[in-house]
């Protein structure tokens, strides 16, 4: 019997630590000789922390919501041949459950399988077979056909064909050439990258390996968030065990081929996810987009060929080369080839990372996957691609997950973030909210994207203050117009795509706020009132004792009164009223 324990960001954040203690504590006190081991996320995030019992005949019983207490339990239960514990088994290998049955898993193949930290454990799941297979017997141009073959295109939001960029860097010139990993993620709700990375580092690096020989490079650089620790941690281990078993550094497996990768932790900005922006940061510049062409493939890192990928991009490339371009392809649709990995948060009832057949709708994903919405409230909308992607209605939501489909409404796939939102969710709000992010995280190097953002926020802040003009919609569409045209990089040219979406499918939330002075959704504080009904009120008090202005009076056995002129809309009365009361509303 072998134990194994969630121990990505989400599980630590939700406790692991305290369990992994407790698993320690129970082995010692028992006397119990049992492998344990830390994994990474297997995606299951809303049911984190998540511990694995295998048993000698190789079942799995995975449960979740663990405490260290539990962990001792479950222990002994199937020590002693009395499990599982159905109490709190969440899957098991004999009856998956439906969110992981609904999956297709290529790029998180190993994720929650595998001690991210042990290489020997990825080279028994297959790793490296693909780079030695390449090295022995495979040219440069037999690993362009079989990525020809599959279809992949790249992962980081556009969805170009990744043959064709390492190929155009593989025909340049020149002796020195380079390859970089684009971990720089940005997107609010979005955490792909970080959990590949904390997972499954060896595949990146096995993917990057690859790319390296056939473009010719014999340097790497994976460009990754400073606020993602665990995740460099985790390749950093994985670089210096790859570097002593021979994948990595001089002479890889004898094939004469020498590669050494190294990480560049970058400090948080947006900008820098784009290419141009990226490299100059490598390069210790501000991070500033620039013209292209010419292209990085052409003149990238330190004026050098240089090719870029994501990582979810480069996880691919090992099971491509081991499986077959053919087989990556027979998976999703004509146009959109292989799977797309989506980290699913907001109002959903199951939140976390999944990896889904291009083509599946996002009516399947959001409510076969992710369960539906929480608390069995009424979907509203999903927004997909981040700050530069669009806000997708119900009535849309039959529309197939691939890049054609998805850009015709407005959207575009991005990385991969999908935040799911329900009817108490104000649409104007959610526009100015990624505005606001946009226009922080605007490099300033053009004027399009520095000024039009910053004016474009203002009259959303304005609307959502209950100051709206009639126009204001108008203005909104003309300024985003100028800069979609003249923005000088894609960042620029996408941001304002929320709320172009937005005024598309929600205009009458618009109307509403403008003309009418009201927010439909009752979320904009300047536009809602709370109160206390005099009838439903007990005169408990509650409301009174924990309101943070004091703007609440009363006295026994005569109803509570809010006085609006100090009110300051925090909602603390309404979530305090007690349910069976309900005397606070808001108008």
């Amino acid at each position: 019997m072998k134990l194994r324990l969630g121990m990505g960001s989400c599980g630590i954040a939700a406790g692991a630590l305290d369990v992994w203690d407790g698993i320690k504590e129970e082995l010692e006190q028992s006397g119990l000789d049992l492998q344990a081991a830390p994994t990474g996320c297997v995606g299951m995030c809303h049911h984190e922390p998540l511990l694995d019992v295998i048993e000698d005949d190789g079942s799995v019983y995975t449960y979740g919501k663990v405490n260290a207490e539990r962990a001792k339990e479950i222990i002994r239960t199937h020590k002693a041949g009395k499990g599982p514990l159905e109490d709190y088994l969440v899957s098991s290998s004999l009856q998956p459950n439906e969110f992981l049955q609904a999956q297709f898993r290529v790029a998180l193949r190993n994720c929650g399988r595998i001690n991210p930290e042990s290489i020997d454990e990825y080279i028994a799941a297959g790793g490296y077979q693909a780079l030695y297979k390449v090295l022995k017997t495979m040219s440069g141009d037999d690993v362009i056909d079989e990525l020809k073959i599959s279809g992949l295109g790249g992962r980081g939001g556009a969805g170009f064909p990744t043959w064709f960029k390492w190929n155009a860097t593989r025909n340049e010139t020149g002796s020195q050439k380079y390859l970089v990993c684009n971990a720089d993620e940005g997107d609010p709700g979005a955490f792909m990258d970080r959990s590949l990375l904390e997972s499954d580092p060896h595949s990146v690096l096995e993917g990057m390996a690859i790319a390296a020989y056939v473009i010719g490079a014999s340097t790497g650089v994976i460009y990754c968030r400073a606020e993602y620790p665990l995740a460099i941690k985790r390749l950093q281990i994985a670089i210096a065990q790859a570097e002593e078993k021979g994948y990595l550094g001089e002479d890889i497996l004898g094939s004469g081929f020498h590669l050494t990768i190294r990480i560049k932790q970058g400090a948080g900005a947006f900008v820098c996810g784009e290419e141009t922006a990226l490299i100059a940061s490598l390069e210790g510049e501000r991070g500033m987009p620039r013209l292209k062409p010419p292209y990085p493939s052409e003149k990238g890192y330190w004026n050098r060929p240089t090719n870029i990928n994501n990582v979810e991009t480069f996880a691919n490339v090992p099971w491509i080369i081991n499986s077959g371009g053919a087989a990556f392809a027979a998976i999703g649709t004509t146009d959109s080839k292989g799977t797309k990995v989506f980290a699913l948060a907001g109002k959903i009832k199951r939140g976390g990372l999944v990896e889904v057949p291009m083509g599946i709708s996002l009516r399947d994903i959001i409510f076969k996957v992710g369960g539906g919405i929480k608390d069995d409230r009424q979907f509203k909308a999903v927004q997909l691609g981040g700050p530069s992607g669009g806000c997708i209605p119900e009535r849309l939501l039959d529309t197939p997950v691939d890049y054609k489909s998805i850009k015709a409404t407005g959207a575009i796939m991005g990385s991969g973030g999908m935040i799911v939102v329900d009817e108490a969710t104000c649409m104007v709000d959610m526009a100015r909210y990624f505005l606001d992010f946009t226009q922080k995280e605007s490099c300033g190097k053009c004027v399009q994207c520095r000024i039009g953002t910053k004016r474009m926020l203002e009259v959303l802040e304005r609307i959502c203050e209950g100051n709206g003009q009639a126009g204001d919609v108008a203005l909104l569409q003309d300024l985003a117009a100028e800069i979609k045209a003249a923005a000088l990089c894609g960042l620029g040219n996408s941001a304002p795509n929320p709320v172009l979406t937005t005024i598309e499918y929600f205009a009458e939330e618009y109307r509403a706020h403008i003309e009418e002075k009201r927010c439909p959704a009752k979320q904009c504080k300047h536009l809602i009132t709370f109160v206390i009904d005099p009838v439903k009120c007990k005169s408990c008090g509650i409301c009174a004792k924990k309101c943070p202005v004091n703007c609440i009076t009363g006295e026994k056995k005569q109803p509570y009164v809010i006085e609006q002129e100090k009110c300051i809309k925090c909602g603390t009365c309404l979530e305090v009223c007690p349910t069976k009361f309900a005397a606070v509303s808001v108008d």
